[in-house]
């Protein structure tokens, strides 16, 4: 490989859903010696995730430094006032990232970028790209440049398509990394400064498939990857950062808290009322039409791209369901899940049916904390945690007001089921608060440790190691425990400085159905 040799250069390699503990057990076994490496060479330590820990707000808080109050990301989809939602896409992150700080920079397959920006270097987008037609990259031609370097490239591959195959998915996922590496080599000669490179394939594989032989394969595949970017790193002088959104955990049993809510009398759902409750004793139900749709060799999510939205919407209200969105009558409603564990008060200042008086908030959200935190599990103990909104996310009114986690063994679901517990069939494993953080370069102290590492404390900490200013307005700090005594990244003050967008982020107007399927494959949709 070839590339300028520079101090002031940052590779940034990013992995979705990686937990510490088990590949720092793999790397003292001596099954990924690029790990191990980073272990004994460079900083190592876990990088508590957001809350909740998903891939829709961590990935913009690793990029930008700063919380969800403050990048404006809480999920995969913005909550309406009228209940509805939309995808959220890489225009709606307010806080200029990494690559719009530093120029030139390649930005490739980060979660939450598309359409791609108009920043000086090039940017490829990645998880909640609807099609590679157009706006995948910036600049356009970069688009042919990956067919002829990396023709088998993909944006993703979605776990549940493979749920009655689950053999033919590792396969599958190695084809998609080595595609991916392939591209990661080729674009490594370019010219950048900052060079952010991410690669979903654990989290894809681990929602499936939560085997030990299985991961480890996987996890020697992506121990070659890091291999390729410390070579690189180690040649051309530069700082290497490898970091992950999230970490990692086999689930027992799904629970749908507005099920609970339902069962405490916080949330009403449709099913309730008369009309929805007569047709619900006839048998006229969402199962019942999906499975009559299959019967006749109909494929309901190709049918429903095919029709109106409108028309989509309501019939999705007039039969009864376990959808969030057209199930719950809001008018009887107090509280509701909206996504992977926000909870939002159904107050008469934000929602267009809110039965809640602003006055009433706080009271009701301790009564809430009470209930969720006190209901237990088949084996006596704790399910949830709950933690304020108003804690979590200071700068925002319009934030989520609780934010439900999930203990070891459970995933929270936002679907009103039947019953609060359901199995997870094919879902074998979900999101963990701890994913993972490694430094090593030249200013980097061997064996050091960061201190309570968070997802907002890579920015600022790449942007110092470069010699840059941190953004005045970070959540996060600089991992300063990290670098050598006496070494010139040590020895530099942190300075900050109010950043700008650098380049101009284009608007869209594309149909996300095919995303909507995809999050709803990867089980972040009801």
């Amino acid at each position: 490989m070839t590339g300028g040799t520079t101090p002031d250069r940052a590779l940034v390699l990013g992995f979705d859903g990686v937990p510490f503990e088990r590949l720092r057990g793999w790397a003292e076994a001596g099954e990924l010696p690029n790990v191990a490496a980073l272990f004994e060479a460079g900083a190592a330590g876990p990088l508590a995730s957001t809350k909740p820990a998903n891939t829709a707000l961590a990935w913009p808080s690793i990029a930008t430094g700063t919380w969800p109050d403050k990048h404006g990301i809480y999920a995969f989809y913005k909550l309406g006032t009228n209940y509805r939602h939309r995808v959220n896409t890489g225009a709606d992150v307010s806080r200029p990232a990494l690559w719009e700080m530093i120029s030139p920079s390649t930005a490739v397959n980060v979660p939450m970028t598309y359409p791609a920006s108009e920043i000086d270097g090039r940017m490829v987008t990645g998880m909640m790209t609807p099609s590679r037609d157009e706006g995948f990259t910036y600049p356009p031609e970069i688009a042919d440049e990956i067919d002829r370097v990396s023709p088998d490239y993909e944006i993703g591959l979605d776990w549940n398509e493979y749920k009655d195959r689950p053999d033919e998915f590792p396969a599958a996922l190695e084809a998609l990394v080595n595609a991916r590496r392939t591209y990661m080599n080729h674009a490594l000669d370019e010219d950048w400064r900052l060079f952010f490179f991410v690669y979903t394939a654990p989290d894809r594989l681990q929602h499936l498939l939560w085997e030990e032989d299985v991961l480890l394969a996987h996890y020697k595949l992506l121990d070659e990857v890091i291999g390729d970017a410390r070579e690189y790193a180690r040649e051309n002088d530069l700082t290497l950062f490898v970091v992950s959104d999230h970490g990692f955990g086999p689930i027992d049993k799904n629970v749908h808290v507005n099920r609970l809510l339902a069962n405490e009398g916080y949330l009403a759902p449709k099913s309730d009322t008369a009309s929805r409750s007569t047709l619900s004793r006839v048998g006229l139900t969402k199962e019942r039409v999906l499975g009559t749709l299959d019967d006749h060799g109909i494929d309901p999510d190709h049918l429903v791209k095919r029709l109106p939205r409108s028309l989509v919407d309501r019939l999705a209200a007039g039969i009864p369901g376990d959808n969030v969105r057209y199930d719950v009558d809001y008018t009887r409603t107090k509280a509701f899940v909206h996504a992977q564990g926000t909870l939002y008060i159904n107050d008469t200042e934000r929602f267009d049916q809110g039965v809640v008086e602003p006055s009433e908030v706080d009271a009701l959200k301790a009564e809430l904390v009470d209930v969720l935190t006190s209901f237990r599990g088949d084996d006596g103990e704790q399910v949830l945690d709950v933690h304020d909104g108003d804690d979590l996310f200071p700068t925002d009114p319009k934030s989520p007001d609780l934010v439900v986690e999930p203990r070891e063994g459970y995933y929270v679901k936002p679907s009103l089921a039947p019953e609060v517990f359901s199995d997870p069939g094919a879902h074998a494993a979900d999101h963990r608060p701890d994913g993972i953080f490694f430094a090593d370069g030249p200013d980097v102290e061997p064996g050091s440790t960061p201190e309570n590492a968070s997802v907002v404390d890579v920015a600022p900490t790449v942007l110092h190691a470069m010699g840059e200013s941190v953004p005045a307005d970070t959540d996060g700090r600089v991992l300063d425990e990290l670098f050598a005594p006496g070494s010139p990244t040590a020895e530099r003050a942190v300075t900050t400085a109010n950043y700008t967008e650098s380049g101009g982020q284009r608007g869209t107007d594309d149909d996300f159905s095919d995303v909507e399927d995809r999050l709803r494959g990867l089980g972040y949709v009801a």
